[in-house]
This record gives C-alpha cells, structure tokens and sequence, in this order.
C-alpha cells in the first residue's frame, strides 16, 4: 500500500501528550512516507463524554509545545473548536477536501478493536487508509477478520504501545516524576496550571 506523501491524522484526547504518541507519530512519517502527520485532540469524546478538570485548550497546547521542535508534526484545533461530540468519520470527512494528496488515519490497535462502536463504522474502515500502532495484548491477526476486511491497513514496525495517559495522570497525583514518559514541555504545562493533582477531577481513563 502506497502512502508516500499523504498527510496522517492522528487522533486522541492526548490528556496529556507522552512520548509513545511522538514516537507512533515519527514512525508514521518515516516507515509511510508521509508528508506530515497532523495530531488532532478530541472536542468531546463519544465514548467518555466531556474530561473533567482540563479543558480542550489545555490538551491542544501541550500538544502544540511538544511537537513544535518536529517539522513534520502539526496539530490541527478542528475538533477541540467543534460544538457537541467529536467523531472520527466528520473529521475524516470534513478534511479530505483540505489535503488533495490523500489522508490517512492513525489509530492505536486496541482503539480500533471497538470500531463497531464508533459513528458509522463501515463507512469509516473504507473512507481512508489506516496505520495501525501495535499495541501490548492486541493480536495483529484480528484485524484479519471482519469488519475489517474492507478497510486498508498498515501495521506499523515498531514495538508495542504501553504507556498509556491514565498512567501518566495517576503519577501525578500521587506527587511522582513523569520526566521519563512525558516531552519536558508537557511536564513544564501541567506543573505550571495544576493539572491532574486531584485524581477525580481527571474525568474518564484515556489513552
């Protein structure tokens, strides 16, 4: 499958951005060939209902500072600025217009394992090519088998996925260093406005 040159959507409520959403995004752009991958921060999700104790502007500028250094990363604020629930196949829709050379999708293994559950599955599995980033526990085989069949995928190299923003949000609540998991300049954000101190302001667990 030939995805030189389209630019790779990568969504995800990033509560907060970790290094693991850099890396996917990184290898996306150097195994594909793509032109640049666009991160974009859900509005509301769907599937969690609106995060409490952060707002979408909070998610969007730790995204925008982390990725600044990375020429090929942008962030796009098309969900987060979007009234109501954010679904992927909108998205995908409202975007394709923008971006003549193509589109992709990057989505973790274990989110796309509830596609069934998404806004107009079918629809979305052939509206564009998917990039798939492995995931710890989730089998590559299953995605040989329907719905998927009809979509086109790409599993990217790279070794599982593990670390997981609710991970990242319990350290800081329990008071300890997330150097290690998160860009310096997600770290600087949330020690600067107080994010995630109090674990049940934090909203629904994400990834």
């Amino acid at each position: 499958m030939n995805l030189k040159g389209r630019v790779g959507l990568f969504g995800g409520t990033f509560n907060p951005l970790h290094n693991a959403h850099i890396q996917v995004a990184c290898a996306a752009v150097e195994e594909c060939g793509l032109s640049r991958v666009l991160l974009v921060p859900n509005g509301v999700p769907p599937h969690k209902g609106p995060l409490k104790g952060i707002s979408g502007e909070d998610r969007y500028q730790m995204v925008r500072t982390a990725i600044a250094q990375y020429d090929q990363l942008d962030v796009s604020r098309i969900e987060i600025d979007r009234e109501g629930p954010s679904y992927t196949i909108d998205t995908i829709r409202a975007m394709k217009d923008d971006y003549r050379q193509g589109i992709c999708f990057i989505v973790g293994a274990d989110r796309l394992l509830d596609i069934t559950t998404w806004k107009e599955p079918e629809a979305l599995l052939r509206s564009v090519p998917f990039i798939i980033a492995p995931r710890e526990g989730v089998s590559r085989d299953v995605f040989t088998y329907a719905p998927f069949g009809v979509a086109r995928m790409h599993t990217l190299d790279m070794g599982e996925v593990d670390l997981s923003s609710s991970w990242v949000r319990d350290k800081v609540a329990r008071g300890e260093n997330i150097s290690e998991w998160v860009p310096p300049e997600v770290e600087a954000y949330i020690a600067e406005n107080g994010l995630y101190r109090n674990r049940e302001r934090t909203g629904i667990r994400s990834t």
